[in-house]
């Protein structure tokens, strides 16, 4: 055999032992007539000691980095011993070794801190692998999909594969399609989610069915975003909204304790889909830290209550917050000591065109109780300690106040708030907050179409107390001022998504599961009776034959991994990402092909 232990294995308790050991040279260090090598596997390192016995060996048969190499020795105490790693109390004296296979130079440091940039070390991933830094991050995923797999099975779930070459449905993202060689010019499509299968799973009688499942999904990409990407796609038959929370609550504290050691005994907050756009200005809040939004200006429904803050800067003549649609603030805790430089630099970073604001205002509540703005010419002293006031502030604070459209402006306090969290040192990676949003609208008006579309997607089911008032409507609106005032804008969805630290990593609902209901949403989504029979006849039909209630939840297990293993991107957990442009460097795909696949394929490239 190559070896009788790994690289990661041998302790002091094994001294005298005659060992085999087989893996990488990460380092060679000649020191006279004794050489050191560090020998590493995906279990660890281990320092080799090459006596002057096999000096005209190494002569003959130097080492260099990344040469595969296998040793014949024995376990020795080592002198000098290295505390930073497991083995570093001994090291092997070897009596014998074999060159399994050279290695050319690496074109980068297979090391924590490497010299290779990103395009370089996705270029030869392969080696990017062998990196402790890389291991550990797919270590750290093996562990979470373990430990769900473990939670799911100890409560009665099923791991059933469903099919990658399906039928094109519209999911809300544009499909991967498959030219069918022998059904010339039709088209298979990669499956954005296993939905409609695991709803005919529950009709099939599964009542508990989960995979940990490729989807694909043609977007634009980002630091948490690829062309395919891995779900823990859950459904369940027989629930109702609080039996998916209380089971899955379940399944992400089970895998906080086995993955990093958190015993996440707290309850879990709840918040309305409203609640969290106004609070925070998105609808994945980050609730690690406070800064709640207060609007200063608009009148808006809360909890069923007309709550009215436009009395706050009444009487002014400052056009930019009378003119505006939306004034927003959110009080920063212990800045009110920022210097002018200080504020002038954030009042650039909300101008950046990702942010796209004109401007900021600040309200400066000092130690001593007086309050300082850049806008006290238009307002009293008074007015703006009672802004201060209401949006939270304290002596020592400063408050940030944006005015604009509202979506814009909403979505820039929201992007300020997390910026200035994360200049705080609020935002710690090794603290986890979860948080359930729910009550979404179910629909939402697309302007571009001037039609209803579903916010999550058509398969989800309104409350059960808007059952009625989206069967007895009609979905038809003319134009986007009709939006509001119409019953479908009311209607909530039976859904509900998991925040984890301000990032959405699951999301799922209650499903339709009759047919009139389902018949219904499609002719709210501007889907003709035909169209729907042609996409989802065979779901309609299946819904004829008793289908039962059920719901579910799928878990974005590559942005659960990267939460957890503190990164901002998901290719860090990944084996073999794409890269921005949804490129393979490595692979170099996608790629053209030759004319006889073309052909046979019944295609012709305009």
């Amino acid at each position: 055999m190559y070896r009788t232990h790994t690289c990661g294995e041998l302790r002091i308790a094994d001294k005298g032992k005659e060992i085999s050991l087989a893996g990488w040279v990460q380092t060679v260090r000649k020191f006279g007539a004794i050489t050191f090598v560090d020998l590493r596997d995906r279990y660890g390192i281990t320092q080799l000691v090459f006596s002057e016995s096999l000096n005209s060996q190494l002569d003959a048969q130097p080492l260099g980095r990344e040469f595969v190499l296998q040793i014949n020795g024995t376990v020795l105490e080592r002198s000098n011993k290295n505390a930073n790693i497991p083995t570093g109390e001994i090291e092997i004296g070897v009596s014998s070794f074999v060159i399994l296979n050279k290695s050319a130079v690496p074109p980068f440091t297979i090391q924590d801190d490497t010299d290779g940039g990103d395009d370089l070390r996705m270029k030869y991933r392969y080696l990017d692998l062998r990196r402790n830094a890389v291991k550990k991050n797919l270590e750290l995923r093996y562990a979470v999909n373990r430990a769900a797999r473990n939670y799911l099975h100890e409560n009665n779930f099923m791991d059933i594969e469903t099919p990658f070459l399906i039928k094109s449905t519209p999911e809300g993202a544009r499909d991967f399609v498959v030219p069918s060689r022998m059904n010339p010019g039709q088209f298979y499509a990669l499956p954005q989610s296993p939905q409609t299968f695991k709803q005919l799973l529950m009709v099939s009688g599964y009542d508990r069915y989960y995979q940990v499942v490729k989807c694909f999904r043609d977007e634009d990409l980002r630091a948490d975003r690829q062309p395919e990407f891995t779900q823990i796609d859950c459904e369940m038959s027989f629930v109702k909204q609080e039996d998916i929370l209380n089971m899955f609550e379940g399944m992400i504290k089970h895998i906080f304790k086995a993955v990093k050691g958190v015993d996440y005994t707290e309850a879990v907050q709840r918040m309305t889909w409203e609640e969290a756009m106004w609070n925070y200005g998105n609808d994945k809040p980050d609730i690690r830290f406070g800064m709640k939004v207060l609007n200063i200006k608009s009148a808006f429904t809360l909890g069923g209550e007309i709550v009215a803050k436009g009395e706050l800067l009444a009487g002014s003549e400052f056009s930019v917050f009378n003119d505006a649609e939306t004034v927003v603030a959110i009080a920063v805790p212990g800045v009110a000591e920022y210097t002018r430089k200080q504020v002038d630099e954030l009042t650039e970073w909300v101008k950046r065109p990702q942010i796209g604001m004109k401007g900021l205002v600040y309200i400066r509540y000092n130690a001593d109780g007086t309050v300082k703005s850049s806008v006290d010419k238009f307002y009293t002293e008074d007015q703006l300690r009672a802004v201060a006031e209401a949006a939270g502030a304290g002596k020592g604070d400063m408050v940030f106040i944006l005015a604009g459209a509202e979506e814009r402006t909403r979505k820039a306090i929201s992007e300020l708030r997390l910026e200035m969290g994360e200049r705080l040192g609020f935002r710690k990676n090794d603290e986890f907050k979860l948080l359930w949003v729910l009550d979404f609208p179910l629909f939402e008006y697309s302007e571009e179409d001037n039609r209803w579309v579903a916010r999550h997607h058509p398969f989800t089911s309104p409350k059960p107390d808007h059952i009625e008032v989206m069967i007895g409507n009609s979905p038809v609106i003319t134009n986007a001022a009709e939006y509001l005032k119409h019953p479908y804008a009311q209607i909530k969805a039976n859904a509900y998504d998991m925040v984890l630290n301000g990032n959405e990593i699951g999301g799922g609902s209650i499903r339709i599961f009759q047919r009139e209901l389902q018949e219904k949403m499609f002719d709210a989504l501007g889907m003709s009776k035909e169209e729907a029979l042609h996409k989802f006849g065979f779901l309609l039909g299946a819904f004829e034959y008793g289908a039962p209630p059920h719901g579910g939840i799928a878990f974005g297990f590559d942005r659960l991994c990267a939460i957890l293993g503190g990164s901002e991107s998901i290719r860090d957990f990944i084996a073999f990402p794409k890269n921005n442009s949804g490129r393979d460097v490595m692979l170099d795909a996608p790629s053209t092909i030759d004319q006889k696949q073309l052909d046979e394929l019944a295609l012709k490239l305009g």
